[in-house]
């Protein structure tokens, strides 16, 4: 399983351990792989040291956080780039997905659900990727 997760759903994982996103990535980290491009980290790190996040967790915690993402994380160099999305910033996790052979990208983002299925690769949120990757046991 090799794994696109977008920065809103890692970023709701660094605030918050007890989540969907952060369940989503821990089962990426136990059966798969995380794939991201220098871009894709270079935009987490920036969005997880912005002062506005302090009220959720300290900066301490989500440069830690950042550390373990870049830890299991496989880079991908993104030699075809992707042009697909109407939000062109999104691009980048298409890119990774496309060049890195993704099996699923992670997202909440409307401008990325909207292209699912992108060249055969599911876009699912985290709670429709928990459902389909791990789904609960039947009583």
């Amino acid at each position: 399983m090799n794994v696109v997760i977008d920065t809103n759903v890692l970023v709701s994982a660094a605030l918050r351990p007890v989540s969907v996103p952060r369940r989503a990535v821990t089962l990426v980290r136990g059966r798969g792989h995380l794939l991201v491009s220098l871009a894709t980290l270079t935009e987490l790190e920036k969005v997880l040291r912005r002062p506005r996040l302090d009220r959720f967790a300290e900066l301490n915690t989500r440069i830690e956080f950042l550390a373990e993402i870049v830890l299991m994380a496989r880079e991908v160099e993104v030699i075809e780039p992707v042009v697909a999305c109407r939000d062109w910033k999104d691009d980048k996790f298409l890119g990774v997905a496309v060049n890195g052979r993704a099996t699923h990208i992670v997202t909440g983002d409307g401008d990325l659900l909207a292209l699912h299925p992108f060249r055969g690769i599911p876009i699912l949120t985290p709670a429709d990727f928990l459902a389909e990757v791990d789904p609960p046991a039947a009583p």
